[in-house]
């Protein structure tokens, strides 16, 4: 386990209570617009990267360089950590690819100690966190993030999972991997289990989930799940700040019996109908004790075609809530 870490340098900066003078409140305005400029490139620049180059030790690597820039700390979990951990369906969706897995910490504190964190966990939307974090940490943000990314390659090969198999997750749940091109939700349930030790008040995941997504909401909003209304609604309120939109979809219990395994606690997919919603039902199994979002960001992150790219969303939503909820509307 590699860590890097220092204390952020400027005093810890308090809620905004006050209306700022209208000179401050513009000088604020043009700081928080530049600081989600430089986060945005970030997030698009590393999304349009081959994944040749960018890797999961890549990934490591520019974390560790925000870390420096900005001061803030920097865990980085190698395989033998997730093994001692037992995050199974991680290490599952690795098991053939010759690059190594990395479980990134990255953490950003503005606010006072005390205060519980954010916590944004990405998988493909890792590009996201990073430029969310690089924006908050710009502007010097009052507020505490934490940045969780899973990072692997889900390659073909002798030692690759297989329809069928059964992996034990971190949180002891068993999963039943029905397709192997599912992966992202078994990556990412490690990660939200992993999230839990850090008490973050809140957790936002964010990934390219479901191709189903994008059937259902095209390339113009985000689908947006929670298991806390008033969370939905804050996410909801940010997205319009930024017109960064998201449209809420349902998270009922109902769609979990379509998650059902005669062999497991559950299994990784739950056939066509409402894709996109069980796979959020898959990840809400692991979040129960966790006020959580989950953003499937399959139809806004990219384009493709003439205009083929990184769109660089939802670091502007991401960064809004953050500051929305340090108290700057």
């Amino acid at each position: 386990m590699r860590r890097c870490s220092s204390s952020i340098s400027e005093p810890a900066l308090g809620r905004i209570t006050l209306p700022l003078p209208p000179a401050a409140a513009l000088a604020q305005a043009l700081a928080e617009a530049q600081a989600t400029a430089d986060g945005m490139e970030l997030a698009r620049t590393l999304g349009n990267l081959p994944s040749n180059i960018c890797t999961p030790s890549y990934l490591a690597e520019q974390a560790k360089k925000l870390a420096q820039q900005f001061k803030l700390q920097l865990e980085v979990l190698e395989r033998k950590d997730m093994e001692k951990l037992g995050m199974g369906a991680f290490l599952a969706v690795t098991s053939a690819s010759h690059q190594p897995p990395k479980l990134i910490v990255l953490r950003y504190n503005g606010a006072a100690k005390s205060a519980k964190p954010l916590a944004l966990v990405g998988k493909a939307g890792a590009g996201s966190v990073l430029g969310a974090i690089r924006a908050l940490a710009g502007m010097k943000a009052p507020v505490n993030v934490v940045g969780i990314i899973p990072a692997c390659e889900n390659m073909p090969g002798g030692h690759a999972i297989k329809p069928g198999d059964v992996v034990t997750t971190l949180s002891g749940q068993t999963v039943e991997i029905l397709n192997t091109d599912a992966e992202g939700r078994l990556i990412l349930c490690d990660a939200l289990a992993y999230a839990e030790r850090f008490k973050p008040e809140v957790v936002v995941d964010i990934a390219t989930l479901t191709g189903a997504c994008v059937i259902a909401l095209g390339h113009i909003a985000t689908g947006l799940f929670a298991n806390d209304q008033k969370l939905a609604d804050e996410l909801r309120a940010a997205s319009e700040d930024a017109w960064d939109r998201v449209w809420q979809m349902p998270l009922w219990e109902d769609y979990q019996e379509q998650l059902r395994s005669n062999f497991a606690d559950m299994a990784n997919i739950g056939g066509r109908p409402g894709g996109s919603i069980t796979a959020a039902s898959f990840l809400a199994r692991f979040t129960r004790k966790l006020r959580w979002a989950h953003l499937d960001i399959a139809g806004t992150a990219w384009k493709s075609g003439r205009e083929k790219g990184s769109t660089g969303r939802p670091v502007p939503l991401l960064v809004r809530f953050a500051l929305r909820h340090a108290g700057r509307k």
